[in-house]
């Protein structure tokens, strides 16, 4: 196993697209996890989410977050981040992500389509404040 260069995790999560299993912390303090689409922006994590979603409104009380992102071919790999949350509802700013993560998930062709899908009211643009990376490859190596 070998820890990661900044590079190479930055680059491990932009490859292709793999999704970032997200985990949250409900009210009573159980958690939630759910997967989600996101871009790196500089030293940021981006993604989208309703903000009446378990998600949306469990980092509304709570920005605390952790991700997970994986490759689960040989000889394996992941990212671990810790960060926290900070929620937009600037649908110029939401609409906008939303088509570039579409894009990235769904190709270029249908990134309007999703833009205009997830940038209405009621959705949030999430800003990942990463505080904390663990990004190991060659699991099996």
């Amino acid at each position: 196993m070998t820890a990661m260069t900044d590079a190479a995790w930055r680059s491990f999560l932009s490859a292709g697209t793999r999704t970032a299993k997200l985990a949250t912390v409900r009210a009573d303090g159980r958690p939630h996890l759910a997967p989600v689409w996101f871009l790196l922006d500089g030293d940021d994590l981006v993604f989208n989410t309703g903000r009446e979603t378990v998600k949306g409104r469990n980092l509304a009380r709570d920005g605390r977050l952790a991700l997970c992102v994986d490759d689960e071919r040989p000889p394996f790999a992941f990212v671990l981040i810790e960060g926290r949350a900070e929620l937009s509802e600037e649908l110029s700013e939401v609409r906008s992500w939303a088509g570039r993560i579409a894009a990235r998930y769904m190709g270029e062709d249908r990134a309007e389509e999703y833009g205009a899908r997830n940038g209405v009211p009621g959705e949030l643009l999430v800003r990942v404040r990463i505080d904390k990376v663990n990004a190991q490859g060659g699991i099996t190596d």
